[in-house]
């Protein structure tokens, strides 16, 4: 689950982690007041979108107009949030299609000294949590990650007792921060006992920065958290913006389905995440392109995988679906139930390849033949992903 930079902001500043002060505006007309308030010379409006790189991103409608601006005046600021308002702002983390942009965040100015790069997430390898660290901040962690990868600090976290004392020095002196140790001492603490508490599964600020009077604030701020422990953080489901999700996604979430859209044209239907990656590996690998991740799990009902079958269509750039089900928890005769369901009651019109192993396939597989319905069968997945592949070159 995703927040938004300014509500991301709020939850840094009930932690003690220091923060710009800053105010949420939807209307051009409120921005005037939101530059007053702020009381420096200068601030900066943000586009509020569930994306990374919006300072260097561009907005479709006003090719010249950036997604992080500095303003010098209220009518400055009125200005450039009349033409951010409600367009659609590209970045290198949005796609062509962009974001409509329908919150900004005006924030006071402060006097930077330096810009750091922070950022927390679990490390794989470990399987324990990282602190990501850079000397230079405001540049994209992925693009100085390949191109100067020394440059990338890394201090792993014991969860169990937290950043200790000797790390924090660690990562002070490995980022040029003696001067600012005082500031740092707290806050580095405090942003791991945030991920922590929170059940984040990423913290970034991209800049981290240190004033002329060497105090750290948090400039940014992008924060998500694990989906499986949302139950311990109800009060978190007033951040979600609907708004920023994709509506199938959506739809299979509140199914207890498993969904992901991806780019592709191939429909897939799998139980099971593992054979679902699979699936999506040898539709590619025979030169196909999967059109989304689709896991039903091991204990999906007839209204589930028909369900399922609802949003697999509801994507206009899917020309055929590969179901693959391993029965095992799931019986193969529930998914053919529902597939036929599905065919009747939706009505399937693109070519449907299935392939069915495990428990009751054979029931599964005399209930497809007897069907008379236009469905292809398939004895393994390597025949599967050609079969499904082939009818798209047809």
């Amino acid at each position: 689950m995703k927040i938004h930079e300014y509500q991301a902001k709020e939850l840094f500043a009930k932690a003690g982690v220091p923060i710009p002060q800053g105010v949420v505006i939807t209307s051009p007309e409120d921005a005037a007041a939101a530059f007053e308030k702020m009381g420096t010379a200068v601030c900066v409006v943000k586009s509020q979108i569930h994306a990374g790189g919006r300072g260097k991103g561009r907005f479709k409608e006003y090719p010249e107009q950036p997604g992080v601006v500095l303003v010098k005046s209220p009518e400055d600021a009125v200005e450039n949030a009349k033409r951010m308002l409600g367009s659609t702002l590209v970045t290198i983390q949005t796609g062509d299609e962009g974001k409509v942009v329908n919150t900004l965040y005006v924030e006071q100015g402060l006097d930077i000294a330096r810009e750091l790069y922070l950022g927390i997430v679990i490390d794989r390898e470990s399987g324990l949590p990282m602190i990501i660290a850079s000397a230079e901040g405001g540049t994209a962690i992925e693009e100085l990650a390949e191109e100067s990868p020394e440059k990338i600090i890394r201090e792993q976290v014991d969860p169990f007792i937290g950043l200790q004392p000797y790390q924090v020095r660690k990562l002070c002196y490995a980022l040029g921060l003696e001067a600012a140790y005082k500031s740092a001492s707290v806050f580095l603490p405090k942003m791991v006992d945030f991920f922590f508490d929170n059940d984040c599964s990423m913290v970034e600020i991209n800049p981290l920065i240190v004033t002329s009077d060497n105090q750290l604030y948090a400039l940014d701020a992008k924060v998500s958290f694990d989906d499986n422990a949302m139950f311990r953080h109800k009060d978190f489901e007033d951040l979600r913006d609907l708004s920023e999700e994709e509506p199938n996604e959506i739809k299979a979430q509140d199914a207890g389905l498993s969904y992901v859209k991806l780019d592709g044209n191939i429909g897939c239907l799998v139980n099971g995440a593992g054979l679902a990656m699979s699936t999506m590996d040898l539709i590619k690998h025979h030169g196909g392109e999967p059109a989304n991740f689709l896991d039903v799990g091991g204990g999906a009902n007839v209204d589930q995988v028909t369900e399922a079958f609802r949003i697999i269509l509801a994507d206009p750039n899917v020309k055929a679906i590969l179901v693959n089900i391993f029965g095992g928890i799931m019986k193969c005769d529930t998914i053919v139930e529902a597939l036929l369901a599905a065919y009747d009651n939706i009505g399937i019109t693109v070519p449907l390849v299935v392939r069915l192993e495990g428990t009751n396939v054979e029931k599964a597989r005399e209930m497809l033949a007897d069907s008379g319905k236009s469905i292809t069968t398939a004895t393994d997945l390597t025949d599967a992903a050609q079969k499904v592949v082939a009818t798209l070159n047809a």
